[in-house]
């Protein structure tokens, strides 16, 4: 296995375990698909995940990360998908801390998800939204993906 290969794997894998412990029972490492992408996880219906990790990703400049929004959104669709979520390793952030991992969804996305009732102003509808990965899922909860868990007292 390549060592960018490697890196991919256990960030899928820490993010897998994080959704798991959280109310996405089901989340699993999806196999690689060839030109139609569908995601790295698959088991949360509805959801299409990307995972990003590695120095790039850690280092990834605003405009990378909303061409990999655009990545993840082509994934979402090819996967039938509702939404498509994009996270990104941060940096001093190992595995075991993938709940502080940025999750980024665009603009639109997370209006949806936070159920506004006023539709966005045009311009500001490619923007991107970066939360983390332990914050997202609630609001996942909340707009009917996934189980809820109780949450452990920190």
């Amino acid at each position: 296995m390549s060592r960018s290969r490697g890196i991919g794997t256990t960030a899928e894998t820490a993010v897998v375990k994080y959704l798991r412990e959280h109310g996405f029972p089901h989340a699993e490492r999806r196999a690689l698909a060839g030109a139609h992408d569908l995601g790295d996880i698959t088991g949360t219906p509805g959801i299409c995940w990307e995972i990003k990790a590695g120095r790039t990703a850690e280092q990834a400049s605003d405009g990378l990360i909303a061409d990999w929004l655009e990545e993840t959104e082509r994934e979402a669709t090819n996967a039938a998908a509702a939404i498509g979520i994009l996270v990104t390793k941060r940096p001093g952030y190992g595995p075991n801390r993938a709940a502080s991992w940025w999750a980024h969804v665009d603009l639109p996305t997370f209006y949806c998800l936070s159920q506004a009732t006023r539709p966005l102003p045009v311009h500001l509808l490619a923007q991107p939204v970066r939360l983390h990965l332990s914050t997202l899922v609630p609001v996942l909860h909340t707009a009917g993906y996934g189980t809820p868990t109780p949450e452990v007292a920190a």
